[in-house]
């Protein structure tokens, strides 16, 4: 298999490129000053693709690699993948379910206490001196909070089963009810906002979910609910999201993700509201690896014609 052209969109795992160098052809597209130029050198070699949440293979790629066979994604959200152009080409679609599920929903219940207790501010407290002068002010309590999931797919149970521990009762909403569940289902998103304390978006980015946290949801949200995306930025309308936090229209945030990342806007840094994390979600050395093992099985798989280990596509 040393051979077959693998292209790897941009630097994600290092463990992952080294394991891909050792298989395939490895080519780094992040490094390549001329891409047009580059592609048309090698389009007739590269018959994968790897990448990720942040870069993947749109329309473009696509029609610029004749020989592709494969995009193996570092990830388990597929917005960056044109998944209708790949089934058009019969190419197929890996992702990387399961293994991080249990990060993120990790990483959300974090972001709630940090937020509620003020875990970051509390600690800047600490470290600048200030708990000399006089004890921190008092924060909020998490134990017993309604917390509403919009997305009850994977990630979004395991964020249920995490609140319920703390004796959170939970609700969600998606695109259809799911009649094996107890929670309490809500038919919209402004519903399921007016009708808890706090809202985890943990739902894919598509078309109809992009801007799902729009101004009318975060109203209904209020000035002490409290917002958690371990989703995609683009699940939130950020312009919005920003001046209800300025104007406390809506209580407070915990953020993972952001509509342009790595820009983050800039009036976010200065409030004491939010707490903001650098897309870090399935950011373990253990999932990460996961991950990595993933793409690469999903890889060997197809080249060696055995079924693949996560097909989307």
């Amino acid at each position: 298999m040393e051979s077959i052209g693998v292209l790897m969109a941009c630097p994600m795992n290092s463990y992952l490129e080294r394991e891909l160098e050792k298989r395939f052809n490895l080519l780094r597209f992040w490094t390549v000053p001329e891409k047009s130029t580059f592609l048309a050198t090698h389009k007739n070699s590269i018959r994968a693709v790897v990448g990720n949440a942040s870069a993947g293979a749109d329309a473009e790629l696509i029609e610029a690699l004749p020989k592709l066979e494969i995009v193996a994604s570092f990830s388990v959200g597929l917005d960056k993948v044109d998944l209708a152009k790949c089934k058009e080409k019969g190419i197929r679609v890996t992702n990387t379910p399961d293994v991080l599920t249990e990060d993120v929903a990790d990483l959300a219940i974090g972001l709630m206490l940090a937020v509620l207790r003020k875990l970051c501010e509390s600690d800047r407290y600490v470290r600048s001196g200030k708990w000399k002068k006089g004890d921190y002010m008092l924060t909020t309590k998490f134990t017993g909070k309604k917390v509403g999931i919009i997305g009850l797919g994977r990630i979004g149970m395991a964020v249920a089963k995490r609140a319920e521990a703390f004796s959170c009762p939970i609700s969600y909403y998606s695109r259809t009810e799911k009649p094996e569940i107890k929670y309490k289902y809500y038919p919209s998103v402004v519903g399921l906002a007016a009708n808890c304390d706090i809202l985890v978006v943990a739902c894919p980015l598509t078309e109809e979910t992009r801007h799902i946290i729009n101004r009318e949801v975060i109203d209904a949200l209020g000035p002490k609910g409290v917002l958690i995306n371990v989703g995609r930025g683009p699940h939130v309308d950020e312009p919005e999201l920003v001046s209800a936090l300025v104007e406390r229209r809506l209580g407070a945030a915990g953020l993972d993700v952001f509509e342009h990342e790595p820009e983050v806007p800039e009036e976010l840094f200065g409030l004491d509201n939010v707490v903001l994390l650098p897309h870090v979600g399935s950011g373990t050395v253990e999932t990460r690896q996961a991950m990595a093992d993933l793409v690469i099985g999903n890889l060997e798989a197809h080249f060696l014609k055995k079924p693949l280990l996560t097909p989307v596509v």
